[in-house]
């Protein structure tokens, strides 16, 4: 017994000195559980707060302004009073309202008479969203008008106002329409920061990449060498995603194919990029799938308003999760899918992942400069 513990004993502390000296794998028993914890428990939230909602009056009586105050009193809801419909529609097509609650001109003749009606009109891109906002904005209504009724001592179920609903981009209400365009995401993110994240990082492990050092090439070549292929896999699984989308799913393209190619090819070289800077910067194959998926794949499944609204994240998250190619491209592959051509704001997230791009390949670059001096 006495020689079975002092085995033990010698190779337990050599096995605990060796984990110890293994930094990777400590670093994915300690910091891995707790990555997980705060992604899921902040991503994952099927709460809509303070959701920000477009009230349009075309009638500006005391029956409209107290209508109004019923959802000015919700604290699931933000309305924001805009001028017309006009101006109403162009903040639901760019995403900064996911509602519109229109009051008709004749909204106090036609309460008098109990036939009045209010048009709400629902943003259908994210149906979850839609759907539980649907809930807050008719409960917030029947919640004011039943306390009106009460306080003149006529109570009348409904108040004589009835709402009349309308889903626009998604008038099925089919939550595919809402996850596919974001699976497309998640496959680029996927092929492109994880096929790259190992190139560098496996070079170094097996010597090949020594080999380079004694040859002419340039930093700049070595990266468009290692990259170039990869983008044409990516190019590949593309072309399946968006046949898929369109003749599998049947989800609408409503805006231009060459603006969904366009972006999407740039979120590819991103994503490629991405894998690429990790795989110098570790120089391990293990270390580089694991930075590859906390750096990349899992934000992009969760902060990136793949399945949960951003805005309904703490303001911490929100800030980092804007720091996310992903989210900028979610965000903008939705938009052209289901409501169309913006191309104020294709224009703009299409900038900001040209901007991820050059800094990406600038910081690999040199990364493999310093390494070939």
């Amino acid at each position: 017994m006495s020689g079975f513990l002092n085995r033990l004993w010698a190779l337990l502390r050599k096995e605990t000195r060796q984990m110890l000296r293994e930094r990777s794998s400590m670093a994915v028993g300690l910091l891995l559980p707790a990555a997980l914890i705060l992604l899921f428990g902040y991503g994952l939230s099927f709460d809509v707060d303070h959701a920000p909602v477009a009230v349009v009056l075309d009638e500006r009586s005391p029956d409209t302004l107290s209508l109004v105050a019923g959802l000015q009193g919700s604290p699931y809801l933000a309305p924001v009073q805009v001028q017309d419909m006009d101006a109403a529609v162009r903040l639901m097509r760019e995403g900064k309202v996911g509602g519109i609650v229109h009051v008709p001109v004749d909204f106090s003749r036609s309460r008098a008479a109990g036939q009045a009606q209010v048009q709400l009109i629902l943003n259908g891109v994210d149906a979850n969203t839609a759907r539980t906002l649907e809930g807050y904005i008719g409960g917030a209504l029947a919640s004011q008008l039943q306390g009106e009724l009460d306080r003149q001592g006529t109570p009348s179920a409904g108040g004589g106002v009835s709402v009349v609903q309308r889903m626009w981009f998604n008038e099925a209400s089919t939550s595919t329409w809402y996850l596919v365009p974001g699976l497309i995401v998640l496959v680029m993110t996927l092929i492109g920061a994880f096929l790259t994240s190992l190139l560098v990082a496996r070079e170094w492990e097996r010597g090949t990449l020594e080999a380079l050092f004694v040859t002419p090439v340039r930093p700049t070549e070595l990266v468009l060498a290692k990259l170039l292929p990869y983008l044409g896999i990516g190019v590949f699984n593309l072309a399946i995603c968006l046949l898929t989308a369109r003749y599998l799913f049947h989800v609408p393209m409503r805006g231009s194919l060459a603006a969904i190619i366009i972006s999407a090819l740039l979120y590819l070289m991103v994503s490629l990029l991405m894998g690429l800077f990790i795989s110098a910067a570790t120089r391990n194959q293990f270390q580089a799938s694991q930075v590859a998926l906390l750096t990349s794949f899992m934000p992009a499944m969760m902060l990136s308003g793949f399945v949960f609204d951003v805005r309904n994240m703490p303001m911490v998250v929100q800030v980092i999760s804007q720091l996310l190619p992903a989210t900028h491209f979610m965000g903008l592959i939705k938009s052209l899918f289901l409501t169309g051509d913006n191309w104020t704001l294709f224009v703009h997230k299409s900038l900001v992942l040209v901007a991820y791009a050059l800094v990406l390949f600038a910081a690999t670059r040199h990364l493999l400069r310093k390494r070939l001096r």
